[in-house]
């Protein structure tokens, strides 16, 4: 077997600390002085990897062990490394921080460091060197010692006042036995510009994303070690590179059905034995299915993995931005992800043919799959603009952010899902759902209180949530998914 690209995980204690500036330029910085970088960033975070992503010139990815089992992670690692000599993993909150209702554990469930153990990868520590002075060599010493397990290999810098402050620094690095691979003066000029979810994603920040970027890239090359950094990437990770087909194979004697109750054949399967058929086990034989994603400044959550998922199981998936654009020539299935249409509400709305559209074939059997933004497309409107109209109800702006993994089950039956199958999701909002009518919820769990939770909405072949998913977690979904697609593909084509 050929051994896994070399790897290091830039982590810090807290959030806060200067990560994800830190591995963007640490990306830039490799790829131009001759790295091919593979970016990855743990947990579900959409925004930083297409920081990472416009610095190493390829998809930036996740690694998230809640969403797609930890299992997975070593060979959704191979599968986005390959091609390069090097990785450069972003790490979330602190190293040690993950999900708190997980268990009791030094190494919390989708943490840093678990990922930093499934890889086999050293850690470099970002410390935000501001208030701090010699009892930095107590608070890296436990860092350094809390976990046998987690290899901590240098520390880097960050925010530091003086040439003086740099001296005692290192001198308490040294102290406990740490090297320290850089060391980053104080530049307010880089701060990337946020909103209430995070960082503004690049397709939206525009030239400014990129001019940030080769900063990052100038004040990591010329105040970080990159042949230390590089010299200390390593990685232990063992088994096959994941592959969409060869997952989608997996589970083909798992999917059955494409679409809700009452919608399949005899057999429980519309497909039935075109399916089996069919060079896709997914799909039936034919033209392949356009399934078009929505994409542009408004909806840009999302994971590589669904649209190689989607490509494997036989669809022909086209991108389209709602901001302009009408849905692709003969689309099958229609996949509406996360993003910030709050922000782009107004232009939404004006796209009124788009919106019609959508609508209709909605209500004619149009499989979609609509997550978060997608469930605010779908609304009747969106702080008082008009939207799609699919969902029975009105979203604004809210109060407050609801943030967390949920451990959900599926209510009813979808093209998506059966009722009663179980699914790990993560919910990332800031807006709520208004005077809605009764829908046939999409999601049940219970809340941090005990309390039941219901959410969501499915409605003909329409599945709407608030509920973020990882596609490579449940390939399942996104077979079936492809299948009803065909399904509507073939009726239109009969029609």
């Amino acid at each position: 077997m050929v051994s896994a690209v070399p790897a290091v995980v830039i982590a810090a204690p807290a959030s806060g600390s200067g990560k994800t500036t830190l591995a963007t330029g640490l990306i830039g910085a490799l790829r131009r002085a001759g790295h091919r970088v593979a970016p990855f960033k743990v947990g579900p975070d959409y925004i930083d990897p297409g920081y990472h992503g416009l610095a190493a010139g390829r998809p930036g990815r996740n690694l998230d062990p809640v969403l797609v089992g930890a299992g997975r992670v070593p060979g959704l690692y191979r599968h986005g490394a390959r091609g390069c000599d090097l990785a450069v993993v972003e790490g979330v909150m602190g190293l040690f921080d993950g999900r708190i209702d997980a268990g009791a554990g030094p190494i919390a469930e989708g943490s840093t460091a678990q990922v930093a153990g499934l890889l086999g990868a050293p850690v470099v520590l970002v410390v935000d060197a501001r208030g701090h002075s010699q009892s930095l060599a107590a608070l890296l010493h436990g860092f350094a010692t809390y976990d046998s397990g987690v290899r901590l290999g240098g520390v880097i810098l960050n925010r530091v006042g003086s040439e003086r402050h740099e001296q005692v620094l290192r001198a308490a690095c040294e102290r406990v036995g740490l090297p320290v691979l850089g060391a980053l003066p104080r530049l307010a000029e880089l701060e990337l510009p946020s909103r209430h979810l995070g960082l503004i994603p690049v397709v939206e920040h525009g030239a400014p994303a990129h001019a940030a970027v080769a900063a990052m890239t100038e004040l990591v090359a010329a105040h970080v070690d990159l042949a230390a950094v590089a010299a200390l990437a390593g990685a232990t990770v063992r088994g096959e590179a994941w592959d969409p087909g060869a997952a989608l194979r997996d589970i083909a004697p798992r999917v059955s059905g494409a679409s809700g109750a009452g919608q399949a054949g005899s057999s429980g399967d519309p497909a039935g034995g075109a399916r089996r058929r069919s060079a896709h086990p997914e799909v039936p034989s034919g033209e392949r299915p356009v399934v078009a994603v929505a994409g542009g400044p408004a909806f840009t959550f999302g994971y590589a993995e669904h649209r190689e998922l989607l490509a494997a199981a036989g669809a022909r998936v086209e991108v389209f931005d709602p901001l302009l654009d009408p849905l692709p020539p003969a689309t099958a299935g229609l996949v509406v992800p996360g993003g910030f249409p709050e922000e782009h509400a107004e232009r939404l709305a004006a796209n009124t043919p788009l919106l019609g559209e959508v609508a209709a074939l909605a209500a004619a059997g149009l499989p979609v799959h609509a997550e978060c933004a997608g469930l605010l497309y779908l609304a009747r409107s969106l702080d008082g603009h008009r939207m799609a109209g699919v969902i029975d109800a009105d979203a604004e702006f809210g109060p407050r952010l609801t943030l967390g993994y949920r451990d959900a089950v599926a209510l009813a039956d979808s093209p998506l899902w059966r009722a009663g199958q179980r699914v790990r999701g993560h919910e990332f909002h800031r807006t709520r759902l208004l005077r809605t009518g009764a829908p046939v919820r999409a999601w049940g769990w219970r809340g941090s209180d005990g309390r039941p939770v219901t959410e969501g909405a499915v409605t003909g072949a329409v599945h709407a949530s608030y509920l973020h998913t990882h596609p490579a977690g449940d390939p399942t979904a996104i077979a079936r998914f492809t299948t009803a697609a065909a399904a509507f593909a073939a009726t239109r084509i009969g029609a």
